[in-house]
């Protein structure tokens, strides 16, 4: 039996309303590219947050595109509120990656401050007590980003795998007694429904 989630994942900018949204996009299309030369599908997601409206127009073409897993990339500092409410909002496994200014000369008129962005995004999703996948240095360049990429994918297949994950298990727990089934807590934590039988 194959039971394999199979994985339409999708990459999302998210850039800070005073900053130059251009920055964000061109950014994401450049992993985009990078991740397509490393034979990695993408789906790039054309909404850019900036707002919590852009949030609500995100849900609906990730609805409309399928997407079961989602990269949120501060292509500049980005938004923490909205960036955090669409992990929050998001169904599935979700990764975090900023991006690494690329010149000095970039630091003037195309300032991105994104590792200080993800710092706060960091702090925000502590706040809403959501677990996203962060990288160990989840900052970089698009080649490096799309490198991150591809170590989360097969976490977030696990991750899907085991959402819908059910147990069946024969021993002293009864379903009702869940005072007596702290060891399986972490199961319950993560989606994965258990149905014991003594």
């Amino acid at each position: 039996m194959k039971n394999v989630p199979k994985l339409k994942w999708g990459l999302i900018a998210v850039s800070r309303d005073c900053f130059p949204v251009e920055l964000s996009r061109k950014r994401r299309t450049l992993i985009a590219k990078e991740c397509r030369a490393r034979k990695i599908p993408v789906i790039e997601l054309q909404t850019v947050i900036e707002n919590e409206n852009d949030v609500l127009k995100a849900e609906r073409e990730l609805e409309e595109k399928g997407v079961n897993a989602l990269v949120i990339f501060l292509g500049n500092f980005g938004p923490e509120g909205p960036t955090t409410l669409l992990a929050q909002k998001f169904a599935g496994p979700v990764m975090l990656a900023a991006a690494a200014e690329e010149t000095a000369e970039n630091l003037v008129g195309g300032r991105g401050d994104a590792l200080c962005g993800l710092l706060n995004v960091s702090y925000n999703v502590g706040l809403r007590r959501l677990r996203p996948y962060i990288p160990e240095y989840p900052v970089g360049n698009a080649a490096e980003v799309a490198e991150m990429i591809a170590a989360f994918l097969p976490v977030a297949r696990i991750i899907l795998g085991l959402r819908k994950l059910k147990i069946f298990s024969f021993g002293p727990r009864p379903q009702d007694f869940l005072t007596c089934n702290a060891p399986i807590k972490p199961l319950y934590d993560i989606g994965v429904e258990v149905m014991e039988n003594s």
